[in-house]
């Protein structure tokens, strides 16, 4: 536990990466931008999620906190997934810009339900 505070705001760091590179990214797509084939741009993403995703699966063992103990954590991986097909939508697989653009605004509502889920520990959110 004595390294829990560095993991926790590594972790929240790499969120806070991962929805400002989406969001950038998001942009690009809708407004059809070339930056979207650079090499760095299509490599960066994986290596702040994947981080992400690491520090979170970490954070999750050292306190013994596991989905089907804690509905709030449930709700929020199954909302990752979401995220993650909503996403996918909004940087390459919508057909158009419009498509696009309302993947990327519904991919950053359900990230803010996330962070509602993560900071209030309930799968309602901010509702609860």
């Amino acid at each position: 536990m004595e390294h829990y505070f560095l993991i926790k705001h590594l972790h929240v760091t790499t969120a806070v990466l991962s929805i400002g590179f989406f969001v950038v990214r998001a942009g690009w797509s809708v407004r059809e931008s070339p930056m979207l084939g650079r090499r760095w741009v299509k490599i960066l993403p994986h290596v702040i999620d994947t981080s992400l995703l690491a520090l979170g699966v970490t954070l999750m063992v050292m306190l013994s906190m596991w989905p089907h103990q804690h509905p709030w954590l449930a709700a929020k991986l199954i909302a990752l997934v979401v995220y993650i097909g909503v996403g996918t939508v909004a940087i390459k697989r919508g057909p158009t810009p419009l498509i696009r653009g309302v993947g990327a605004l519904v991919a950053v509502a359900v990230f803010i339900y996330m962070l509602g889920a993560a900071l209030r520990h309930s799968p309602l959110s901010w509702v609860g």
